[in-house]
């Protein structure tokens, strides 16, 4: 997997709220992550709709010296992954698996009897807090996330 340098992961409801937003870059301002997330989600609905299959969006614009990209559940909850750009090619396939890794911890959450799925109030709760905080810091495998590892090639 080439070094990704993450900067912010957004998570947004169902009706454009936002779930989760964690910034990792100290250069930038939260809310300049909570601009780039809400202007996500027109990108990210467009491109849904000619996708009908995958999941994962791709690159959904530029600005500055960050990319976005998005990926949308089949239940239109979204995932917003910004990117300081590096001096490497990020290839599809480490975006995807970052994006399982948010999946797979956003469904543990969600999997939680008492958390209200369409519900409009921020996620709190510190053992989802901890897996995204190991994903955006590059380390892998460290959220307690059974479902993310990835059993070693015989």
């Amino acid at each position: 997997m080439a070094n990704i340098n993450i900067s912010c992961i957004a998570i947004i409801g169902k009706q454009n709220n936002p779930l989760y937003i964690k910034n990792f870059s100290p250069s930038h301002p939260d809310l300049k992550y909570h601009y780039i997330a809400h202007t996500s989600c027109d990108v990210m609905e467009e491109r849904a709709s000619m996708k009908a299959q995958d999941m994962y969006l791709g690159v959904l614009f530029s600005m500055e010296d960050l990319s976005v990209y998005g990926y949308m559940t089949n239940t239109k909850i979204k995932f917003i992954t910004v990117l300081t750009v590096p001096d490497v090619i990020i290839k599809d396939l480490d975006m995807k698996n970052i994006f399982r890794r948010i999946h797979s911890a956003y469904v543990n959450h969600a999997s939680n009897p008492f958390y209200e799925i369409d519900s409009q109030k921020m996620i709190k709760s510190k053992k989802f807090e901890q897996e995204i905080d190991a994903i955006g810091r590059g380390r892998a495998h460290e959220g307690g996330n059974r479902n993310s590892q990835i059993a070693p090639a015989p």
